[in-house]
């Protein structure tokens, strides 16, 4: 969903900020962020965001980092200020050539309050998220879970990180990258989706319908 279907970056990316912010009295810069996620491993933002107050000086309880994250988020509502990306006509574009399925670092309940709120939901045969999974991307768990539900299907997988493009290596599932205009580090993502086997790199999800 993020980065692909949702632009995060006043959302999920903000909420890193301000939680880091609130522990160490730093701020972070989105370039910053993306150096992680460039690095893989840190799909989960609860642990990024408990790594980087680490980095910076300040340890803090994973739950601490949970509880303000979920606060900002949730009960003050920067999940809202997310950005929908797909265009007027998009899933009707893709219905007689794809069914549609999601697997997704984020929980059921994030993921709903937005495909809810876009009114979409119905759109998606399945919906994987993280407490769906014992194991959170890069392991291909989710990816396998989907295939299983297809069995003799040919799946294809849309991401715009490396734990992306290294779970569906890892579920032996083609991989399209998505790099937007506004992505930090642009360039260096561009690189390492095609060194981890992308076979496109988009800059818009909407091209699957060109």
């Amino acid at each position: 969903m993020d980065g692909v279907l949702v632009d995060v970056s006043e959302s999920y990316r903000e909420t890193i900020v301000r939680t880091v912010e609130h522990f160490t009295g730093q701020r972070i810069t989105r370039d910053r962020i993306q150096e992680y996620k460039n690095a893989g491993g840190w799909n989960n933002d609860w642990a990024l965001s408990q790594r980087v107050c680490g980095d910076l000086g300040t340890e803090v309880a994973y739950q601490a980092i949970v509880d303000h994250f979920n606060d900002l988020f949730l009960n003050q509502g920067l999940i809202h200020r997310e950005r929908w990306l797909p265009k007027n006509g998009f899933f009707e574009a893709l219905a007689g050539r794809f069914d549609l399925a999601i697997f997704t670092g984020r929980n059921q309940l994030e993921a709903g309050i937005t495909l809810d709120r876009q009114r979409c939901r119905d759109k998606f045969s399945t919906i994987i998220g993280s407490d769906d999974v014992e194991h959170g991307k890069p392991h291909p768990e989710g990816l396998l879970k989907v295939a299983a539900l297809y069995p003799g299907a040919r799946l294809l997988y849309v991401g715009d990180t490396i734990d992306d493009a290294r779970s569906a290596s890892g579920a032996n599932v083609p991989f399209i990258g998505v790099a937007g205009p506004e992505t930090p580090r642009r360039d260096e993502v561009i690189t390492l989706l095609q060194s981890e086997g992308a076979i496109r790199v988009l800059c818009d999800i909407n091209e699957l319908c060109s």
